[in-house]
């Protein structure tokens, strides 16, 4: 650690008890510098009161830097972000008892080489409150022209509400230090409202990437509505167990899954949008769903059971006739960030595998090539599927290839045999056949590929596809967090609830 940076951060306190309070692991009192900001460590992490900081390290409660500088770094204090814009830099943990809020309208860059990322630790809250006409962008900090996704980290949520892996016995994805899960299903991690998250995901390790928006036993008593993550170069969103529900998210031309859930994650979301760009694609294949119970499969309490509702999901074909599912249509379209991530091809709509019970009601799906996967590698899920502890209810599938497929990277609807690991060709599916019991209310329409460009044309393929079929929420009325609204897919035909906060042209925006 340079002597320059302790002598910012204490300003005309003494060397020596600088280095002991700044950036040592020794025990010693924290100490309060000349600008009210107080020192101390945290798990060997230099950790202050303050978060802003000049560009040279200094304190300046006035300045645009979140962080120090360093490539962890603690804040352990109560602090509000002036409207403004500000830059990022390495691994920023909001502590246990610590809140950050920022105010509307506010521009937060990510600093590309220190890997920056914003990490509220359970017990701590980031309170991001935009506004319609005023959200809140945590974007990359390179100029218009030349983002990439994986530019800088993303922003990561973590509480103290169940998981299935254990009290604070799991690490987040991505590599940071913190440690999540407990008993309090509505445990409080903060407001993220009206936000923008943009070219995230930077794999800081080969498959260790950081997703979009991340969020680990996150509980109910959190606020999650009206966010965009667009370009990440993981998944969109992942959950990792909580309980915490969500509304009105759009996961735009992201790298690999748009929507994960793990370990146990049973909240509620509704209105969802993905939207994808059909030459982006992950090497693991990507999907709109990907839901496991855990890595392993295994019947660990409590289950992965999340209720997804009114969600669209608009696959690669749906924004191109001529796409074709291999290497040399999915090339990136000069978006690779040439960061070691690999292109692959695209998967299914929904891929439900490890024991997951996940639910899906109400939704459209267009232009995939697979609707379905209901995967039984590890653990059961179409035993779970048979015994309706995972419901796929009132679903449209428009413009698939295969209605359903039963394991992973197989794009045959054929019956899929664990044990041999071929398929059937004189039997369907278990997937398809699953979806399209008449119980189920789901179905496979016809559609007439068309050039849809822009969030307008991408509601009305979901409006059209979806061809006024009524919404039915039994089974779940007595959920208290879904709109009992009468229609499928995530918009209303005449509506539109992306007015106005969101960006579909994030590369090209000045900042």
């Amino acid at each position: 650690m340079k002597t320059n940076k302790f002598l910012g951060c204490l300003g005309i306190m003494a060397l020596a008890t600088t280095l002991a309070a700044c950036g040592s692991d020794s025990n010693d009192d924290s100490v309060v510098d000349t600008k009210g900001y107080v020192h101390t460590t945290d798990g060997g992490l230099s950790a202050c009161s303050g978060i802003l900081f000049n560009e040279d390290g200094t304190d300046n409660p006035d300045g645009t830097q979140i962080g120090n500088g360093e490539q962890g770094f603690v804040f352990k204090g109560n602090t509000t972000l002036k409207k403004g814009v500000y830059t990022l830099k390495g691994w920023v943990y909001i502590a246990n008892g610590a809140t950050l809020t920022i105010e509307p309208g506010t521009v937060i860059k990510g600093d590309k080489q220190t890997k920056a990322s914003l990490i509220a630790e359970p017990g701590g809250k980031l309170v991001a409150r935009g506004t319609q006409n005023a959200p809140i962008v945590f974007t990359s900090e390179q100029p218009a022209g030349s983002r990439r996704p994986g530019d800088w980290g993303g922003i990561i949520l973590c509480g103290k509400a169940p998981n299935n892996n254990g009290v604070m016995a799991q690490q987040i994805e991505g590599g940071p230090r913190t440690k999540h899960g407990g008993t309090d299903a509505d445990d409080d991690s903060g407001v993220l409202e009206y936000v923008r998250i943009e070219f995230a995901g930077y794999p800081f390790e080969k498959d260790k990437e950081i997703n979009g928006l991340t969020l680990g036993s996150v509980g109910a008593g959190t606020t999650v509505d009206h966010v965009q993550v667009s370009y990440s170069n993981d998944d969109s969103y992942e959950w990792f167990g909580g309980t915490v529900n969500c509304k009105y998210l759009i996961a735009y031309r992201g790298w690999d899954d748009d929507f994960d859930t793990d370990n146990g994650y049973s909240g509620t979301v509704q209105y969802g949008l993905s939207l994808r760009d059909p030459r982006i694609a992950d090497a693991s294949q990507s999907n709109g769903f990907e839901s496991d119970n855990n890595a392993d499969g295994s019947s660990a309490e409590p289950f992965t059971s999340a209720v997804f509702s009114n969600m669209t999901f608009l696959g690669p074909r749906t924004f191109d006739q001529d796409f074709v599912n291999n290497a040399d249509y999915i090339n990136g379209g000069g978006m690779n960030p040439e960061n070691g991530s690999s292109m692959g091809r695209f998967q299914a709509a929904m891929h439900i595998r490890r024991n997951s019970h996940l639910n899906c009601i109400n939704s459209v799906a267009i232009g995939w090539p697979v609707g379905v996967i209901i995967d039984s590698e590890r653990g059961n899920s179409q035993q779970a599927a048979q015994k309706e502890l995972l419901k796929l209810n009132n679903i449209v599938f428009a413009g698939m290839d295969v209605t359903g497929s039963d394991f992973n990277k197989v794009y045959k609807d054929e019956l899929y045999d664990y044990t041999t690991k071929k398929t059937d060709p004189s039997k369907w599916s278990f997937s398809s056949t699953f979806f399209l019991q008449p119980s189920n209310g789901n179905v496979v329409s016809g559609w007439t590929p068309a050039v849809y460009n822009g969030i307008a044309s991408a509601i009305l393929a979901s409006v059209s596809a979806a061809n006024g079929k009524s919404a039915s929420f039994s089974g779940f009325s007595s959920n208290k967090w879904l709109d009992k609204v009468s229609y499928v897919g995530a918009f209303k035909n005449g509506s539109d609830w992306t007015a106005g906060w969101t960006n579909f042209d994030p590369q090209n925006t000045v900042y």
